[in-house]
Parts: C-alpha cells; sequence; structure tokens
C-alpha cells in the first residue's frame, strides 16, 4: 500500500518511514515532482491537517495523509499552537522558535506543555483524523542534539530526558506523532480493499 504524506519536511517523513515500518509505504511529494507549496491558512491543527490532505488529493487523487503538529504552552495561553512552524517569523530556525519559548517562559514557574498532532487522511474520497497527545512541561534550556523542532526544550511526562535527548526508537513510541501515526496504522490494517 502506497500513501502520499503530503509534506516536503524531511524530518518527519523519516519520522513517520520508522514508526510505519514494513506494513506501509510513503511516497513523498517530491518524488511526485511537487514542490509547490502547499496552504496552511486554518485557525486550528485539526484544520491544517485537514486542508493539506484535500490539496494534496485534489491533485492526484491517490490516498494521502497530512499532518499538523503544535507545541501547547499553559503559560502561555497554549501558543504557540497553530503557529508553532513558524513561531519566531516566518523564515526563522528551529533555535529560534525554542529561544522564544524560552524568553517568553524566564522565571515562569509554570511550564506545563503538550504537544499535539492530528493526521488527516483521505482515502476513496473518504476522510480520517488521528490524533496524538504528549503531555510534558518546557525545560529551562536547550537540552539534546537529536530530533527537530521544539525536542531540545520538551520533555514528556515521566521520563527524564528531553524528546532531543531520547533515542528515536523510544521518542517513535511515546511522542504525539508516533501515537496518532499507530492510530492511522491500526486503521489502515483493517480498511477494506488495501
Amino acid at each position: 500500500m502506497k500513501l502520499i504524506f503530503a509534506t516536503q519536511n524531511q524530518h518527519k517523513i523519516k519520522e513517520i518511514n520508522q514508526i510505519l515500518g514494513n506494513d506501509f509505504s510513503t511516497i513523498g511529494l517530491d518524488s511526485l515532482g511537487f514542490f509547490d507549496e502547499i496552504p496552511e491558512t486554518q485557525s486550528t491543527i485539526e484544520g491544517n491537517a485537514l486542508q493539506k490532505a484535500q490539496y494534496i488529493w485534489n491533485k492526484f487523487h491517490m490516498p494521502c495523509f497530512a499532518d499538523d503538529t503544535g507545541l501547547e504552552i499553559d503559560a502561555l495561553n497554549g501558543a504557540p499552537g497553530v503557529y508553532s512552524a513558524r513561531y519566531a517569523g516566518v523564515n526563522k530556525s528551529f533555535d529560534d522558535n525554542c529561544n522564544k519559548v524560552l524568553d517568553e517562559l524566564k522565571g515562569k514557574s509554570i511550564r506545563s506543555a503538550r504537544f499535539r498532532t492530528v493526521i488527516a487522511l483521505i482515502i476513496d474520497a473518504k476522510e480520517f483524523v488521528f490524533e496524538g497527545i504528549i503531555e510534558g512541561k518546557i525545560t529551562e534550556q536547550n537540552t539534546g542534539n537529536d530530533g527537530f523542532g521544539y525536542d531540545p526544550i520538551f520533555l514528556p511526562e515521566g521520563y527524564n530526558q528531553t524528546f532531543a535527548q531520547m533515542s528515536s526508537e523510544l521518542k517513535n513510541k511515546i511522542s504525539h506523532r508516533g501515537l496518532a501515526t499507530n492510530k492511522l496504522v491500526n486503521f489502515l490494517k483493517v480498511y477494506p480493499n488495501l
């Protein structure tokens, strides 16, 4: 079963393929010769995931899925949330985003947060949505060299390592994206005619 993963983000493609294992294979947009910007203009994580999947479905009419992820920090009223990827500005780096969060939380004792991933799947012109959430807290500094995005400042509940310190196997097992992807896989395994 081949699925289009509606992203240009190579970090996400690598992570999803590790989680999917041998059951399914994903086709990146680059292998389809598609390099356009996919619109993300919705006000919610679920809305963005659906918008991206619909956009790619309308172009290729092949089974496809898209994800959107947000970091929700309680002391920042849920920010950066849907704006997580461009929190420090449109062309800013992962480090810039992390540093902005750390600056905004300076001196704050409440550092609880969660990562939320929504995967939107379109297959046979039908839409399905899968969500993964992991609770945790924001550290006081960047720690670890692996992962991407906010991984160096996110300490998942019950663990003493940030996502950026963990092995990819452990992170993929417990992470928001791992949880949402496992729901997707379990659904695909029982979906008729695959």
